[in-house]
């Protein structure tokens, strides 16, 4: 058992500043990475959805007959439940007896000290060929 008579050594108050300093390194690392998250996590999370949403719209189209043009209308139509800027590029096509779709755009995503780009460019195919008639 040690017994502590006076002050702390040097060396011991040493080790303890540097604890706490690598502590607060640590603490701004991980606000950092919350901060940058909470900014990119829901555009990929939107971006995640959109293309879901592509697939399953040019294959609904597909299926159904629908002209192309109509898939390019449902995909405007969902401009604000996926956050598409209104310069988006969307191309609709028929090849092969399929429908191809692309979308393309541009956001810029504020961080602390620098600004991101992201760029959203996919294309989609529809899985079934169109129905003739």
């Amino acid at each position: 058992m040690s017994q502590s008579c006076g002050p702390r050594p040097r060396a011991q108050q040493q080790v303890r500043g540097a604890a706490q300093l690598n502590f607060l390194i640590v603490l701004a690392i991980l606000a950092v990475a919350g901060y940058v998250g909470a900014q990119l996590v829901p555009v990929y999370y939107r971006a995640t959805l959109l293309q879901t949403f592509m697939q399953d719209t040019v294959n609904l189209a597909a299926a159904a007959s629908k002209p192309s043009g109509w898939v390019e209308q449902q995909v405007r139509a969902g401009t604000d439940d996926y956050g598409l800027p209104p310069d988006t590029l969307i191309e609709t096509t028929t090849r092969d007896g399929r429908i191809q779709l692309h979308v393309k755009f541009f956001r810029n995503i504020p961080l602390a000290i620098t600004t991101y780009h992201y760029e959203f460019d996919q294309t989609v195919k529809s899985a079934t060929l169109m129905n003739g008639g």
